[in-house]
């Protein structure tokens, strides 16, 4: 795959002429492009097929450029900047006025990040500007955790993918917004929320959004494989009364008994929440090619970064 590459000086070129260029952050690859260009801007949302209502989020190096980006910004975003920057939080913090709506859907708010992935940093280090990009897949599927997901996906239109390797963390960041200057969660992701709490109290959740929505990947559907996907809380059980054939799984550290099972996605024997979590959006996509009628996922403990792995199974079924 000729657009494959690590160099990260080819890329700035790229990103210079205002076309894209997929990147690799700890959570998952992004579909980047200059966040005040609005050429670009439209190419993300072209290649995608993201609808013009869902913001982008906007990446930057360092937490001290935060003030660059967004103003009147909340004591509360500053202690989460702080304490995990960089890393796998976004903030939907007020914008500055030379933040193009096509970047923030329309909304005087944008949605902020400093990813934690050395080849990303060094690239944003190189630019001018700050980088727009959300997950590189078609809008709705499975989001990337590999270079070759984002080639399977646009073998013709990325003009380079950044190889970074396999997601850290492995699906998307918890996203954070603020009312009256207080935290709410707009997306669980790959910070548990108890581990939010801890920098600056008790927030609330807010509930899944449609249109319009607040931060991006708030839509019910999303994240999704092509084969019908189901949950169920017994899956033994389920597979003793309804016999359909070549299915495959997803669990959390225990293997199914079954004869009709193709295959099995155990994310984690450790029964590591971590482990699952990176590995979930990897079972996701060998399942979807293996031309299954049906993938089973059993729910996770609501605890911890189960909750963020619920939040995306749910997703995917809708």
């Amino acid at each position: 795959m000729n657009n494959i590459s690590t160099d990260i000086h080819k890329a700035k070129t790229i990103l210079e002429q205002d076309n894209l260029v997929a990147i690799p952050t700890e959570t998952v690859y992004g579909l980047a492009g200059n966040a005040f260009s609005e050429t670009a801007i439209k190419k993300i949302f072209a290649t995608k097929n993201r609808p013009l209502f869902n913001p982008l989020i906007v990446h930057i190096h360092s937490k001290e450029l935060l003030d660059d980006i967004a103003e009147k910004v909340p004591q509360k975003a500053y202690q989460l900047a702080e304490a995990f920057w960089p890393g796998s939080l976004t903030l939907v913090v007020k914008k500055k006025s030379d933040i193009p709506y096509l970047v923030t859907a329309g909304k005087n708010t944008v949605a902020v990040r400093v990813p934690n992935h050395p080849l990303t940093l060094s690239l944003l280090q190189l630019l001018d500007f700050p980088l727009v990009a959300p997950s590189a897949n078609p809008f709705g599927s499975i989001s990337p955790t590999a270079a070759e997901h984002v080639a399977n996906y646009f073998p013709e239109t990325v003009p380079l993918i950044l190889d970074g390797g396999i997601c850290e963390s492995g699906i998307e960041s918890t996203i954070i917004g603020f009312e009256e200057d207080e935290p709410i969660v707009y997306r669980l992701g790959a910070i548990a929320i108890e581990a939010i709490e801890a920098v600056v109290g008790k927030v609330k959740v807010m509930n899944t959004e449609e249109a319009a929505p607040e931060a991006p990947g708030m839509l019910l559907k999303h994240y999704a494989p092509k084969t019908k996907t189901i949950i169920v809380d017994d899956i033994e059980n389920f597979l003793k009364e309804n016999s359909l054939p070549k299915i495959g799984t997803i669990t959390f550290f225990k293997k199914i008994e079954h004869n009709n099972l193709v295959h099995q996605e155990v994310l984690s024997e450790r029964k590591d929440f971590k482990e699952a979590a990176a590995n979930l959006y990897q079972a996701m996509h060998r399942l979807d090619k293996m031309n299954l009628n049906l993938i089973i996922a059993e729910p996770f403990p609501d605890e911890n970064l189960g909750k963020s792995i619920n939040d995306r199974l749910n997703r995917a079924t809708k």
